[in-house]
């Protein structure tokens, strides 16, 4: 784990145990530290065991959304909070049309008048090779800046299958340093055939 800044677990779409057992054991022996000081969880947790599970981890500090599975649960659409010099906003993501795209990401996020905006629902995290600016096309990616915003997506903690129906999901969370005006991003993912998470790095600045 990196001393710099402040961790933050981003993290969502469990549907435990409906589409998927468990988080995978190489991901709960990460997660089981002390150096995370805040959660935000892009919802469908699909058990009162995970979401109890989140708090322990946070506390007070932890953040869960509705995602759209969540029928149990009373969590609130939007969460918006601070982090370091960033204002970070959480929806699950399902509420907005098309699902994923970015110019529809981009806006919310300007309703909500945040500087970060994370999302779930797609269960997808691919690597991004370069940050995209306002005008360029527009990929797939789940860190993305676009229009002033960064837009990132921690994908599917447990790689469980999404809406669309689509199975060839790859478990993933992501840890936020921050610190002042920067913000690193760490992605843990899990390929198929590994029984350690491969770690990504990206750094956000201002």
């Amino acid at each position: 784990m990196t001393e710099f800044g402040r961790l933050v677990l981003l993290i969502g779409d469990y549907h435990t145990p409906q589409r998927k057992a468990d988080v995978p054991s190489c991901f709960k022996e990460l997660l089981n530290t002390d150096k995370i000081g805040m959660v935000l969880c892009t919802g469908n947790v699909g058990s009162q065991s995970v979401a109890e599970h989140l708090r322990t981890i946070a506390g007070e500090d932890c953040h869960i959304v509705c995602g759209d599975a969540d029928h149990d649960f009373n969590f609130p659409e939007t969460c918006v909070t601070n982090v370091g010099d960033f204002k970070v906003g959480v929806v699950h993501g399902h509420q907005l049309v098309p699902w994923g795209d970015d110019n529809s990401l981009v806006k919310f996020a300007g309703r909500l008048g945040v500087d970060i905006l994370v999302s779930g629902h797609t269960h997808r995290w691919t690597h991004a090779t370069a940050m995209v600016k306002w005008g360029e096309s527009v990929h797939r990616n789940s860190i993305v800046e676009l229009g002033g915003k960064f837009l990132i997506n921690p994908g599917s903690v447990t790689g469980a299958c999404n809406a669309v129906g689509e199975f060839d999901i790859t478990p993933s969370f992501m840890l936020m340093a921050v610190q002042e005006k920067s913000v690193v991003l760490y992605t843990y993912e899990l390929k198929e055939g590994q029984n350690e998470p491969e770690v990504k790095m990206n750094e956000l600045k201002r």
